[in-house]
């Protein structure tokens, strides 16, 4: 067997369940469907933090939450870790970067005027970027400028067209973006990998990150108007509250879904054309491979870094809890190992479990800091031994300390979760407990139930007592690193 190609496709915020090949009863995915019938589509994924930096050094480090400690955007990742990108380096690769993966460099292995350091949308080290594409989006826009566009107002970018009227059966978000279908982010980031690849020598790396349909909730004709907010499926209502969490949430702003049923039907039809949109890109670059005679040798991993809660349980944006933020797709899709296609995995898989199944295809040693494992025993068609029965994810949320009134370092969540049930474990509240036997939808949390201790050892057993580590309340933003203390909590 020939040493493989790698072609790694982040797509940001995308929930699981917005895919064809999941049962979605509208979302339209032909692409993606096609990967996953060409491959291995594992349907109990699951990433291990949110939002985007912290859930991304996870994927790239293949370590949780606890281990690494980049706990929020802009948090420094500590150089004392390998990667993906430096493994496959090391192997003799040329890992190329198309996008971002919101990493803040260690402060101590540079110095204190680095403009790294003012950002959280750095890169990881060992990556080659051949298109950076941060949140400012200034490659995109000159792209545009070149296709005609006037840019010296970026915003209109980012918003509906404004000359339009709303229709009848319409919500907020339903004005189409002022540019062709053509020239989104996702049709740009693709045009650049097309160009690229075809001068590469093999084995090639590419990791390809989409920004959409990470908000802003906005796409253009036709995909603006592609599903009928009347038609869409209800949102999770919002469920039982009275715990300090579940009540403090909202409170953050961002995180609270529109206030209108309308309009929390039309972000879902929005969001829904934003997923078409970066699916019928996904089809351009995975044709381009077939037309080339790449797709044979070449390992296509498609995942996220977290979902979207779309509305569920009153919210918006992926912090939290709730599955609707971490359980995400994984399509894995190698023709050359010859295994069988089509196949649905229903075992628990983690974002940690992607960097030892790349460097495991590709014929590389695991670095012993994974906590991860590869999943080949899948692709290959056979049920792993001893695969891991519950799953896990953290989220930190100690940059909203203010709010909920409590020290730095207990402001953080774990979760255990298998097919029955769900704790949710707090440092410094009282934990809750779901029976996703009774309760599917998590709308009635519990604070005590006779399983709650089981869960509780089985986690504790899985996150031994940690420590913070020296970078774990820094913060860069782009006025400096930053220092988050208790008697000034950040908010």
């Amino acid at each position: 067997m020939q040493i493989p190609n790698i072609l790694l496709v982040t797509i940001d915020q995308w929930r699981a369940d917005c895919l064809g090949a999941a049962g979605h009863p509208l979302v339209r995915t032909p692409a993606l469907d096609a990967l996953a019938a060409d491959g291995v589509r594992f349907a109990a994924h699951y990433a291990q933090a949110s939002p985007c930096g912290p859930s991304r050094a996870s994927l790239h480090t293949g370590t949780y939450l606890h281990t690494h400690r980049s706990v929020f955007n802009g948090t420094p990742l500590e150089a004392r870790f390998t990667n993906l990108a430096l493994e496959f380096r090391a192997a003799g690769y040329d890992p190329l970067l198309f996008g971002y993966t919101d990493t803040t460099v260690d402060p101590r292995t540079t110095t204190d005027d680095d403009p790294r350091l003012l950002t959280y949308e750095g890169h990881l080290p060992g990556f080659r970027v051949a298109l950076p594409l941060p949140e400012d989006r200034e490659g995109w826009y000159r792209w545009l400028e070149k296709r005609g566009y006037d840019i010296s107002d970026r915003g209109r970018f980012l918003r509906g067209s404004d000359d339009l009227e709303v229709p009848s059966g319409r919500g907020a978000t339903w004005a189409p973006s002022p540019y062709a279908s053509d020239e989104t982010e996702t049709a740009f980031v693709v045009g650049e990998v097309l160009d690229t690849i075809d001068g590469l020598p093999e084995p090639w790396f590419v990791h390809a990150s989409i920004l959409r349909p990470h908000p802003p909730f906005v796409v253009p004709a036709p995909y603006h108007d592609r599903y009928n907010p009347a038609e869409v499926p209800d949102p999770l209502p919002v469920g039982d509250t009275g715990h300090p969490f579940v009540d403090v949430v909202p409170e953050w702003g961002f995180t609270r879904a529109p206030d209108t049923e309308l309009d929390q039907r039309q972000l879902r039809a929005t969001y829904y054309g934003m997923v078409d949109e970066v699916d019928e890109q996904i089809g351009r670059l995975l044709g381009y491979l077939d037309a080339g005679g790449w797709s044979q040798n070449t390992v296509v991993a498609v995942t996220s870094d977290h979902g979207e809660m779309l509305g569920d349980h009153g919210l918006v944006s992926k912090m939290g809890f709730y599955d609707q933020s971490f359980h995400i797709p994984l399509i894995v899709r190698y023709p050359a190992l010859d295994g069988p296609t089509g196949v649905v995995v229903d075992h628990f898989t983690e974002n940690i479990d992607v960097m030892p199944t790349l460097l495991d295809l590709a014929g590389l040693p695991v670095p012993g800091q994974c906590q991860g494992a590869s999943v080949r025993p899948f692709l290959e068609g056979q049920v792993a031994s001893s695969w891991r029965r519950a799953v896990h994810w953290e989220f930190d949320f100690r940059v909203f300390a203010r709010t909920v009134g409590l020290p730095l370092a207990d402001c953080h969540l774990a979760v255990h979760r298998d097919q029955a049930g769900k704790l949710v474990h707090f440092a410094g509240m009282p934990d809750l407990y779901f029976d996703l036997g009774s309760d599917p939808g998590e709308q009635h949390p519990l604070i005590d139930h006779p399983a709650m201790a089981g869960y509780q050892s089985a986690l504790a057993e899985w996150r031994p007592p940690f420590d913070d580590g020296p970078l774990v309340n820094l913060l860069a933003t782009p006025k400096g690193m930053i220092t988050l203390r208790d008697p000034q909590l950040v908010g």
